[in-house]
């Protein structure tokens, strides 16, 4: 009998969800809602994506099982059939230019520009005109070899573009596998080391900490996200302790120990530093005030280049601190009527104490809250949008 019901849908937590007869709900970390249908071919286990909740409800997925299993008895091929009703296949040149769409009006006008040109040079004389449901590990190797050692810096940009684009198509529900990051990983290699990284564009960080959600929840993974929610440097998050944290009044001051400036710091705490927050103690366990909140494997500070290599392996062609240029660029054009020492404050910069005093102690922390607030806001609501 099917064991889920179509009001408690919106209800559960991320995993997958058994409705019977091989159809699961598989809700990821992010919120996002797919129905995914599981069969035997060749004695192999087959997922196929059937679509996102809000786009085929319940009772809707449950015939398309009927259908597509009678499709399997028969012989036939199921994902032509799921398609078939779907309407005309869509490759990965419209899937991009369809992503390109969606996103133009968050980006900025060099990277809407350099999204599709970036793919029409490097990616769709080879995988443009496959239907994107079966562009596979080897297609992306395939299509960044000629460039991973003589562009570096330009092969991890279409790297991450080709995974924007398949994720994408997943949660349209025209693929049933997100893009495959760490295989393509592992088969390209580490890149040659030397140059410099840009810091990321703001408008796509919200899918870079909506990728970093989607996978597992790892201590190095959550220690990124924070230092991005935070506009944090990656040193003063690894060397945070519980002790310097205060969870009733949301703040997190810095002894000068740990801080560039070498004077105490005091960090306002928006809802997805929290989040992250209440996640590492749930794995962790641990909340002593001398206890590190980011602990290695070891019981020690992670190293600067865990969360470097986070980065490289999801496919993001930047570095932890470029996170801080992306929050202050962000602040100057989405806050603009936000006076800049208050940007220049949340991200422990020298600002004069006469300019403090000039908007009164109180009023300056509660403009820096706002303000980060809406920062956590926005990587963490555009990136679910």
């Amino acid at each position: 009998m099917p064991k889920l019901k179509a009001i408690t849908l919106k209800n559960l937590g991320p995993g997958r969800h058994a409705d019977g007869d091989g159809l699961y709900l598989v809700v990821k970390p992010t919120g996002a809602r797919s129905w995914v249908l599981r069969i035997q071919k060749d004695g192999k286990r087959q997922d196929i994506g059937l679509g996102p909740l809000s786009l085929v409800p319940l009772a809707e997925a449950r015939d398309k099982v009927i259908d597509l299993r009678r499709a399997a008895r028969d012989g036939r091929n199921v994902i032509a059939e799921r398609d078939r009703e779907r309407g005309e296949p869509v490759t990965f040149r419209r899937a991009a230019e369809l992503v390109h769409e969606a996103k133009t009006a968050s980006w900025s006008d060099k990277t809407a520009a350099s999204f599709l040109s970036s793919l029409e040079e490097h990616v769709f004389p080879l995988i443009g005109d496959r239907r994107v449901e079966h562009v596979e590990t080897n297609d992306i190797v395939a299509a960044l070899s000629p460039i991973w050692t003589s562009k570096p810096a330009t092969a991890v940009k279409v790297r991450h573009r080709i995974g924007v684009v398949l994720n994408f198509a997943h949660a349209k529900g025209w693929r049933s596998s997100e893009a495959p990051v760490k295989s393509v990983s592992t088969i390209l290699g580490k890149l040659p080391t030397g140059g410099n990284m840009a810091a990321a564009p703001y408008p796509e960080v919200p899918a870079i900490v909506a990728g970093l959600k989607g996978q597992d929840e790892t201590i190095g993974r959550l220690a990124l996200l924070f230092a991005i929610f935070t506009a944090a440097r990656s040193g003063e998050v690894r060397a945070a302790r519980w002790g310097q944290v205060d969870l009733e009044k949301r703040l997190w001051t810095r002894p000068a120990a740990i801080m560039k400036s070498r004077v105490e710091h005091v960090v306002t705490l928006n809802a997805g530093a929290l989040d992250i927050l209440a996640t590492v103690q749930r794995l962790t366990g641990e909340r002593k005030p001398d206890d590190l909140v980011f602990p290695g494997r070891t019981g020690k500070s992670l190293s600067d280049m865990t969360l470097s290599k986070i980065m490289r392996d999801a496919g993001v062609p930047y570095v932890p601190h470029g996170f801080r240029s992306s929050f202050r660029d962000w602040a100057a054009e989405q806050m603009p009527d936000t006076p800049d020492a208050v940007a220049e404050a949340a991200l422990a910069h020298v600002v004069p104490d006469k300019v403090v005093k000039a908007y009164k102690r109180a009023k300056f922390i509660e403009m820096r809250r706002a303000q980060l607030e809406e920062w956590g806001r926005y990587v963490a609501g555009a990136s679910d949008g």
